[in-house]
């Protein structure tokens, strides 16, 4: 039977078709808006059986032109957090998400989409509560109103078929180039380092020390495979944090990506503080248009998804890095391509 993925040629989808082709699954339909022609780049490895636009999906699947459908993994989405039109944000990001999931509760196909950690806002506590969402600005709201749609459904019972929603901490890793200003700060440090020779991150702010600020960055690798583990289990619903459980500063991202480097060009490993001195990484006042809307810390509670049978291992900051590094530099053809 068909599998269904929105956002397939972005960051996320495109991760998650490579792993399903890589179990031998290749009656995919990507589902995406090819308006940014250069995110075609992301497809080109892989193996769907159909592309179609995305504002033709709901029409061909309430209409079943793929017959019965295994299910539809929805990860496309607006995800730039600066983007201020909110009329077009929750029109992409809330309406669609409903009238897809209507159409999977009709046709009792299995939905399991992306939610995102910016529902908790300036939130102390990460945990899949009502009490503790509190989004600083639209995108966070429209993930956060679809967040309770969803619940809403589980609440009275109107699906029969599976609903997972995964609320994605800080992601990075491979395909996520054509992001641009909302690539991962992992991203952003290996072009900074590569075209000036040093990191530049935010001083001191929010009560935390120069680069101190944290959060639950968590590869891609993982967050796919937690994606699989629901597709694997059906009989799994509800909303889930999907994150490391650890927050680890950005100097850490920053020590992680400059060391990686250093040690592709064969260079010693240097500790934050020789980093610092030698002008490798440095520290910038904190941006006045984003003061009262920045998360200073996030750390994923997994008490949810643990309860639900999730097992695996997470890759720390030091260690997925230093495997992100090393893709970007094998693949400099392709990012030059998709620049």
């Amino acid at each position: 039977m068909t599998i269904i993925v929105t956002g397939a040629a972005g960051f996320i989808g495109s991760n998650l078709i490579k792993a399903l082709n890589q179990r031998g699954e290749k009656k995919i339909i990507a589902v995406d808006d090819l308006t940014d022609g250069k995110k075609y780049r992301n497809l080109v490895d892989l193996e769907i059986d159909d592309y179609i636009d995305k504002k033709e999906l709901l029409k061909a699947f309430s209409e079943a032109w793929w017959g019965q459908v295994r299910a539809l993994f929805h990860q496309g989405a607006c995800s730039d957090t600066m983007e201020m039109d909110g009329a077009y944000m929750m029109a992409n990001n809330y309406q669609y998400s409903n009238d897809l999931f209507e159409v999977c509760i009709q046709q009792q196909v299995p939905f399991l989409y992306a939610s995102s950690a910016a529902v908790y806002g300036n939130s102390s506590t990460f945990l899949e509560d009502r009490s503790n969402e509190k989004p600083l600005n639209v995108y966070g709201y429209s993930k956060f109103l679809f967040d309770q749609y969803a619940r809403s459904v589980l609440l009275q019972k109107r699906n029969t078929a599976q609903m997972v929603g995964f609320r994605y901490f800080n992601v990075y890793g491979p395909r996520e180039t054509h992001k641009g200003r909302m690539a991962s700060v992992a991203f952003h440090h290996y072009n900074q380092f590569k075209k000036n020779g040093s990191v530049k991150l935010f001083g001191e702010y929010g009560g935390y020390a120069e680069g101190m600020q944290s959060r639950d960055f968590v590869s891609v690798e993982d967050v796919v495979k937690v994606n699989l583990h629901f597709f694997d289990n059906p009989q799994k619903s509800g909303i889930f944090n999907l994150g490391t459980g650890r927050a680890q500063a950005f100097n850490d991202v920053a020590v992680a990506t400059v060391n990686s480097m250093r040690r592709i060009a064969g260079e010693p490993i240097l500790t934050l503080s020789e980093l610092v001195k030698a002008g490798l990484i440095q520290y910038i006042p904190f941006p006045d248009d984003l003061r009262g809307k920045y998360q200073c810390f996030t750390q994923a509670d997994l008490t949810a998804l643990r309860s639900a049978g999730y097992e695996g291992n997470f890759l720390s900051v030091e260690d997925g890095v230093s495997r992100y590094v090393d893709w970007l530099s094998d693949n400099a053809d392709f990012l030059a391509s998709s620049i």
